[in-house]
């Protein structure tokens, strides 16, 4: 077959569906920005919308069975993209959790006259290379999708441009990145030059019989140095500094985004590459995830106990620093298989665990964003007595924060997290279970003081009781002498949920509460997640 002819194949298009029609949307946003004018605008969040729930429907077909394409005519088996039950799993969280984000941007961006256009362009954009990213099944294609999802958001999260926050925390975001893209493209250069191929199977098998002591000693720096750059996308100690400014910074809507999707992206990448491109140096990556998921969550929890109400610390910011805490829950599974004869049970595990992280922090974002467009600072101390304002709000936000604390009635929170555990427990890392045992009853403080938090009383109820009781006091003029000022009931005056908004606080409540009924179907959704 002549050189020509070798390359020649044909595209399965449905494989490729997912990805694909984000990025067709994304580019039809773009183009019809150019001749809308400013009043037609909020029609592109329709489009983009409607494109991100047709790129979640594509998906059904694929349940089938396995697809492959772009793969070596001389070797059929060996593809860069395959469209597995692992790879569909992700793409789901990942197109769920950008549709819920587009829910929660469309009343910003009117409010904050964001550039519309950009926006979702943007957003879309970042939507396709993480739904790209994990039927990747080589190390260029991977790093590539990692990067189409990681550049957008960097424009996402710096788009408010008069807000100096914003600024800072974009370039922070950047910084990082570079710096972690720039770690991960020398360790995959080194695992090319040790191997000669960049497919997971073919790097996987060349690994396990390297003839040359010195190509040894270069492949397993370039494997130290890959997992090093996705420690900076997972946002693994010590390479977590950037979350904390970045989601402050971040409009609500990109940060809720980053917390989910872009974490979904970096664990995806992080299991291809530990699992099924570097096998043979599990006794090397097993006992550093360990290490890493441990410092992680406790890094996490310990700077979250910092955020109390009262001193004007910012609920944002516990959200960001539990994130952290969360990724620590998310690595314990991926060292585990290291340890593990056959992997696929534990990596399960990461993905049901990430299934319902995703559902119930987007919710805990989204009611961050509703408490948001009345108190900008969103601080803590703003939630005080939540549920005398906004019931069935604070009802949500309460069984959010329980779901992430693992305590009833947030089942599902508890069910992912008994499964990490025993992942860790049958891994025979009885330390890391301890360990995150231990974080999790230092969780339960902050979730538990901010959900306590919902439900007592705002501050002056209490002198709005004693005006009521004061004779004469329905007769008083406020600030008459001697008198309390009159205080409205915290009902007047409510501004109105926005119907986007709303729904998307109703579908995270209701997925988490559909999941807290029937925790298996998650378990057995993510079982068998790998080959």
């Amino acid at each position: 077959m002549s050189t020509t002819g070798s390359l020649v194949q044909s595209v399965d298009w449905l494989a490729i569906a997912p990805p694909t029609i984000t990025a067709v949307v994304a580019l039809a946003v773009l183009v019809a920005d150019l001749f809308l004018p400013e009043a037609r605008k909020p029609l592109l969040g329709v489009v983009a919308t409607a494109g991100l729930a047709l790129a979640a429907l594509s998906l059904l077909p694929l349940l089938s069975g396995d697809r492959r394409t772009f793969c070596l005519t001389a070797k059929p088996e060996v593809c860069s993209y395959t469209a597995d039950h692992f790879a569909l799993i992700v793409q789901f969280l990942v197109l769920g959790g950008a549709l819920l984000t587009a829910l929660l941007s469309i009343d910003p961006i009117k409010d904050h006259r964001l550039p519309t256009g950009e926006f979702w362009f943007l957003l879309l954009s970042s939507a396709a290379g993480a739904a790209l990213l994990p039927a990747s099944r080589d190390l260029a294609t991977l790093v590539i999708a990692l990067e189409v999802a990681s550049l957008p958001a960097f424009a996402l999260v710096g788009i408010k441009r008069e807000n100096r926050l914003s600024s800072e925390a974009a370039l922070k975001f950047f910084l990082s990145s570079v710096a972690a893209t720039a770690v991960m493209l020398l360790g995959v250069s080194f695992v090319y030059a040790a191997t000669g191929s960049l497919h997971l199977s073919q790097v996987a098998h060349a690994l396990t019989r390297l003839p040359d002591p010195q190509l040894a000693t270069l492949a397993s720096a370039g494997v130290a140095l890959t997992l090093v750059g996705f420690a900076f996308k997972t946002a693994a100690v010590p390479f977590h500094f950037w979350v904390p400014d970045t989601y402050v910074g971040a409009p609500l809507p990109v940060a809720a985004y980053l917390s989910v999707v872009g974490k979904a992206a970096g664990f995806s990448g992080l299991i291809l590459v530990t699992v099924q491109g570097f096998p043979s140096y599990a006794h090397i990556w097993g006992p550093a995830l360990a290490v890493l998921a441990a410092l992680t969550m406790t890094a996490g929890n310990v700077a979250a106990l910092r955020q109390r109400p009262g001193r004007a610390h910012s609920a944002v910011r516990l959200l960001a620093w539990s994130s952290v805490a969360q990724a620590g829950y998310l690595l314990v599974p991926i060292a585990a298989a290291g340890y593990a004869g056959n992997p696929a049970h534990a990596i399960g595990s990461t993905v049901a665990y990430a299934l319902m992280y995703a559902a119930v922090n987007l919710g805990a974002f989204a009611v961050a964003a509703l408490v948001a467009r009345t108190s900008p600072l969103n601080r803590l101390e703003d939630y005080r007595g939540l549920s005398a304002r906004r019931p069935l709000t604070a009802l949500a936000l309460g069984f959010f924060l329980l779901c992430l604390a693992g305590l009833p009635p947030g089942v599902i929170g508890l069910f992912a997290k008994v499964t990490v555990f025993s992942a860790a427990v049958d891994a025979g890392l009885a330390w890391l279970a301890v360990v995150m045992a231990v974080n999790v009853v230092i969780a339960l403080y902050y979730y538990l003081q901010w959900t306590a938090l919902l439900f007592r009383p705002a501050a002056g109820a209490a002198e709005t009781a004693t005006a009521g009781q004061t004779p004469g006091a329905p007769g008083q003029t406020p600030g008459a002498p001697g008198q309390l000022p009159a205080v409205r009931p915290a009902t007047e005056h409510r501004p109105k949920i926005p119907t986007p908004l709303a729904a998307a606080i109703a579908l995270a409540a209701v997925l988490g509460i559909a999941l807290s009924g029937a925790p298996q179907l998650v378990l057995r959704f993510a079982s068998g997640a790998l080959l």
